[in-house]
């Protein structure tokens, strides 16, 4: 990994390195294809992946978001040769949490093992993606 340009500002990090290859991972980028990690010493920052679309209401919809989620994060972290076990925090960002954190947190405890990444769930108004109802950001520690 390459190390922070001496000439920016002291403990600004150099996020010119991505930890992924763009066309292979393409499905897991963003819309206006900007890359979907950001590198810094020893760990890498994702962007917030969404689960795609649902209608109001639709619980199984719901938990279908939910494991799409935790699909692209995991398809993203093999283009960095990590798995979720490299996950050490994790922002999840929610409409309707009370309706749907049982459901959330049972995805989440599938997906994730013991010792599990520090957590933070967070309700908002809205989110980018129309539809969605969850956005998850993680931190990867690359060793």
């Amino acid at each position: 990994m390459a190390s922070p340009d001496p000439t920016r500002q002291p403990g600004h990090c150099e996020y010119a390195k991505t930890c992924l290859d763009p066309a292979r991972a393409a499905h897991c980028l963003p819309t206006g294809g900007h890359v979907a990690w950001h590198c810094c010493g020893r760990f890498c920052v994702s962007d917030r992946r969404h689960g795609g679309q649902r209608r109001r209401g639709d619980a199984a919809e719901d938990i279908a978001q939910f494991e799409a989620c935790f699909e692209k994060i995991a398809t993203v972290l093999a283009e960095a040769d990590l798995t979720l076990a490299s996950v050490v925090e994790m922002t999840s960002y929610h409409i309707g949490l009370r309706d749907h954190f049982d459901a959330f947190d049972a995805v989440r405890r599938a997906h994730l093992r013991d010792p599990y990444p520090a957590w933070t769930a967070v309700e908002v108004a809205g989110l980018r993606r129309v539809g969605a109802v969850v956005e998850i950001r993680v931190v990867a520690a690359l060793d």
